[in-house]
């Protein structure tokens, strides 16, 4: 199957507008549930302006938060797939430099030490670009997340030891949940990454936190410590933007990498309420657009 770089570059144009103004079906389902099980009045109050906010924008086909972040592609390119990667790449430079001129919306992306911006949500390495290779005949899908600075303020690595058991794992994840308060606008997908090197880690848990809510670890053991922390978090009392309540996360999500005999890295980074993401697969049949 072969994919030009101008249906590439219409994709990531597509991808990050869609991203922006439509929330996934899975968070809209999360916001359900949490409408149900908040005992506090306050935060069932809070929960409710979000699902309001949410609402008016998608209904008037506006943005769902005025962070537009930094500009994050997934692509999984299966096999029988016949693309250019260098040209790949560029189209999705361009598609993204599109999307922030033609819409037009606020480019948050600056060099790190002039602070300059150049108004296309593009610079240097950005926007971020992951490549990997899956046993998929003839499918091409690209994953679009804009991730803002709430959350992406809000990311932790520790490097611990195989000697501090599983406890550490649980104690750390706690702490960063309670370290970051309100400041990731919660409720928030809590994304861990365990295992591997420190770099691995912490894309792991990025991962991790731009699952779909209601999937699960595939490793048994990261499945079974996911439900104990998901039911940890939410006792602590952050809730709702920070305000107190139950509904400090929507969920703990957990990634798994085997890691060295003297190591156990320990990452963490979360999603805020509005939980953004958006993908297009492309096929023999064309391009489809979804979450």
């Amino acid at each position: 199957m072969q994919v030009s770089p101008e249906a590439v570059e219409e994709a990531a144009k597509t991808l990050y507008i869609r991203a922006l103004k439509v929330l996934p079906p899975d968070i809209h389902e999360g916001f359900s549930r949490l409408t149900q099980s908040e005992t506090n009045p306050t935060a069932q109050r809070v929960i409710n302006t979000m699902i309001t906010n949410i609402a008016v924008a998608e209904q008037t086909d506006n943005l769902l938060c005025q962070d537009t972040g930094v500009p994050i592609y997934h692509l999984r390119i299966g096999r029988d797939v016949n693309v250019d990667g260098f040209a790949l790449m560029q189209a999705i430079r361009r598609g993204c430099e599109r999307a922030t001129r033609e819409y037009p919306f606020r480019s948050s992306v600056v060099h790190p030490l002039t602070r300059r911006n150049e108004q296309t949500s593009c610079g240097l390495e950005v926007p971020v670009i992951h490549i990997d290779f899956v046993d998929k005949p003839g499918v091409l899908e690209i994953e679009m997340v804009p991730k803002g600075s709430g959350s992406e303020n809000n990311s932790f690595l520790k490097m611990a030891i195989p000697a501090e058991g599983i406890d550490a794992i649980k104690t750390f994840v706690v702490d960063c949940v309670l370290a970051a308060g309100g400041k990731t606008c919660p409720p928030t997908i809590v994304g861990v990454g365990l295992g591997g090197t420190s770099d691995l880690a912490i894309a792991l848990a990025k991962r991790a936190a731009t699952r779909a809510l209601g999937s699960h670890c595939a490793d048994a053991d990261g499945a079974a410590l996911e439900a104990q922390l998901s039911k940890a978090v939410n006792q602590l009392g952050v809730g709702p933007q920070g305000l107190g309540g139950d509904s400090t996360a929507f969920a703990v999500h957990i990634e798994l990498a085997a890691t060295h005999i003297t190591m156990n890295p320990i990452a963490v980074n979360m999603q805020c309420h509005s939980a953004r993401r958006a993908r297009a697969v492309f096929t023999q049949e064309g391009v489809s657009y979804g979450f």
